[in-house]
């Protein structure tokens, strides 16, 4: 025991061990491992600050020749008129209709469909039916928009005969469709990390599976599920094809999802083909109209935080 003593007393601090000298090339790579990674994540922060600072930069400019009020009240939107008007609201409307037409499809049916693969579906059927609903996250938005326009319209006038060739409706359905597969596919992912031991506890008090998947599986998970619904929201307002093809592209400030519309993405797609000279007022419009688009999904996001935060503390 003394001999151990004498050993560790006569270490010298800051001398590294035959054993750990062995092992050095082994830290060398830890710490080249962990470089790559503080990389890779300092260069998402710096594109994220990078789009942040495009988009404040030319917006300024942009607003040194249009007030911020004449921006957010104005009743009309022709920036590339000789009688211009900036009036945000007209995009944002379009927006804001064809995302709650969307949200209204994918949040309900994705719910339903994540409650049904982690609860109630065999395990086979889940294997099989995960994989076909998440195939629908991967068709090109471009085909959405004409099967809108080519059949989801169509039909709707079958219904609604008065409605226009070009509408809100028919591109947020199909735009609720493309979004099931994310949350959907998300919300399950939560549910199932769900622990079985909450399950088994609602049986034992004699819950039935129902029950058990409404009031304990559905609460347990709901971060999980705000997270799915936020990215619903993400993907619906930043849409762009489905919309540009099936809603037309006419600046009309509506809020009824029966008439045609443009949208903030469709709007940046119709500034952004090159015909307009680059440093021009109408060509800023895009870097304000993206600055809005930005803000609103920072808006929801934030917005989902609070509401997860409150749910969390209820439970």
């Amino acid at each position: 025991m003394s001999n151990i003593s004498q050993q560790i007393g006569a270490s010298t601090p800051g001398v590294v061990s035959d054993r750990l000298r062995r092992h050095a090339g082994r830290h060398v790579k830890e710490r080249i491992v962990e470089a790559v990674l503080l990389l890779a994540a300092l260069f998402s922060v710096f594109v994220t600050v990078g789009i942040v600072w495009v988009l404040v930069s030319e917006s300024f400019l942009f607003f040194t020749h249009v007030s911020v009020w004449d921006f957010l009240t104005d009743t009309q939107w022709t920036p590339l008129f000789d009688d211009a008007h900036y009036g945000i609201m007209v995009l944002l409307s379009g927006t804001l209709v064809s995302s709650l037409v969307a949200l209204a499809v994918a949040i309900p049916l994705g719910t339903i469909i994540a409650i049904y693969l982690s609860e109630f579906a065999p395990f086979t059927l889940r294997e099989v039916a995960k994989p076909m609903l998440e195939l629908l996250g991967g068709v090109p938005t471009v085909v959405y928009g004409y099967f809108a326009l080519l059949y989801v319209t169509p039909a709707l006038q079958v219904l609604m005969p008065g409605l226009p060739g070009f509408n809100l409706l028919s591109a947020g359905l199909v735009m609720g469709v493309m979004i099931i597969p994310y949350v959907s596919s998300v919300s399950e992912d939560a549910m199932r990390s769900v622990p079985m031991s909450m399950r088994e506890g609602s049986y034992a008090m004699g819950a039935t599976r129902f029950q058990t998947a409404i009031r304990v599986v559905t609460p347990a998970a709901f971060s999980g599920i705000a997270a799915a619904y936020i990215l619903g929201i993400s993907r619906a307002v930043g849409e762009t094809m489905i919309l540009a093809v099936a809603a037309g592209m006419q600046p009309n400030l509506t809020w009824n999802p029966l008439e045609p519309a443009a949208t903030i993405t469709a709007f940046i797609v119709q500034v952004a083909l090159g015909d307009l000279p680059h440093g021009s007022i109408g060509y800023q419009t895009i870097f304000a109209a993206g600055l809005t688009l930005m803000l609103l999904t920072l808006g929801f996001n934030i917005l989902g935080h609070l509401l997860k935060r409150r749910f969390r503390q209820a439970y």
